[in-house]
């Protein structure tokens, strides 16, 4: 063996050497913390002191909570270290807990990526609801949530350049993210298609939005569209109920004449996207879509459903998610409407029928793998007896 071969050994018989030293020092000191902070973990305590350090569980810190409208508000989040970002029209989902119990929801984020690394969503308080109240009337800042990585296919195809955008209510939220990415508006005024210019894009956008709400003071982000629309940067074209009547598609050509010409976007109800979907098709019209809600219900006749050591009566109309819930099984959710899978649990014997298309899913003991067919407990309902794999405790 040569000299710098035999250096070469023993310096990686040194590296090992010395990287074994530091494994162990490193175990024996995880060990001397754990009986330390006995029964916690280590990662317990430090928890408390870094909540959102780098390789602790996904977290995000509100750091603001602004009023939108009467039943609306801004909440703005600081998220943790592992946050790898998002891209306008994205959502992220976050979990919180209310009344001692987590609950999950999906919410559009409002804001492009910012300098502070902040992000932000904006919730409307459903009546009647639990997550959407809570953070809307009693989110303080301070408050520590749950979060996932941001995800959603609902985001601009920049080769568009001519664009429609049709929102209604809260729907609203993921279109504002894209525009103020696009347009960012400061104490100064509307900054013109920076990202565009970034680009280098040539040719500037033409972006027309028709926004459907109740009435004009419960349009979410009106100032900031009222500032986009007088800056020239889009043309806004509002429709409020109580003013001009509940919106027809069918008067979306005679609102915007070049319709045919523009790349549709569209987020609201599912009444409405179901209309523009037959609209645009039957001119053969691109469109793009985002749904907040599960769309039409194709009721079955209901069965009975064994979760959780309970039996529960369902109809055919009802989700798996609502009834278990409202038995107090406390269940896994995310967006409730059937996108972001955080509700899957498995079935492992009977039939479920999904909500938004009527497909039947049948689970026979034998026949299907022993750790049950995945099934998405919020747009699934029971189609004759079922049981759905569920070890949570019932409160």
């Amino acid at each position: 063996m040569s000299s710098a071969a035999l250096r070469s050994t023993t310096q990686r018989a040194t590296s090992s050497r010395s990287g074994g030293l530091r494994r162990s020092l490193r175990e024996r000191l995880h060990t001397v913390v754990s009986a330390a902070v006995t029964p916690l973990e280590p990662s317990d305590v430090l928890d408390l002191f870094h909540p959102l350090r780098r390789g602790a569980d996904l977290r995000a810190r509100i750091v603001a909570v602004r009023a939108e409208t009467s039943d609306a508000a801004t909440i703005e989040l600081q998220p943790g270290k592992d946050w790898a970002g998002h891209v306008p029209g994205q959502y992220i989902r976050i979990g919180i807990d209310v009344d001692g119990r987590r609950q999950w929801r999906a919410y559009s984020l409002t804001h492009g990526p910012r300098p502070d690394g902040h992000i932000s969503i904006t919730v409307k308080a459903v009546p009647g609801g639990v997550v959407s109240p809570f953070l809307v009337h009693q989110a303080k800042p301070g408050t520590l949530v749950h979060l996932e990585q941001a995800a959603g296919e609902f985001v601009l195809d920049h080769t568009h350049r001519k664009l429609l955008f049709v929102t209604a209510g809260s729907g609203i939220t993921p279109v504002i993210g894209m525009l103020r990415n696009l347009f960012p508006v400061t104490d100064s005024g509307v900054l013109w298609d920076a990202a565009g210019r970034d680009r280098g894009e040539p040719k500037p956008l033409s972006i027309t939005v028709v926004h459907l709400a109740p009435s004009e003071p419960q349009t979410i982000f009106r100032r900031n569209l009222a500032e986009l629309h007088a800056a020239g940067a889009i043309n806004l074209i509002p429709r409020y109920d109580d003013t001009h009547g509940v919106f027809d598609v069918a008067t979306l050509e005679e609102l915007v004449p070049d319709l045919a010409e523009r790349t549709t976007y569209a987020c609201g109800p599912h009444g409405l996207l179901d209309a523009l979907e037959a609209h645009h098709a039957e001119r053969g019209l691109e469109l793009y879509t985002e749904q907040f809600r599960v769309g039409a219900v194709e009721a079955g006749e209901g069965g009975t459903l064994s979760i959780a050591g309970q039996t529960l009566e369902l109809d055919g109309a009802t989700t798996i998610l609502d009834a278990a819930e409202e038995a107090g099984v406390l269940m896994p959710s995310g967006c409730r409407m059937g996108i972001c899978m955080g509700c899957i649990l498995p079935l492992k014997e009977g039939a479920v029928r999904d909500l938004r298309t009527g497909d039947v899913t049948v689970a026979v003991p034998g026949e299907t793998p022993v750790a049950g067919l995945p099934v998405q407990t919020c747009i699934s309902a029971a189609a004759g007896a079922c049981t759905i794999e569920h070890k949570e405790r019932v409160r």
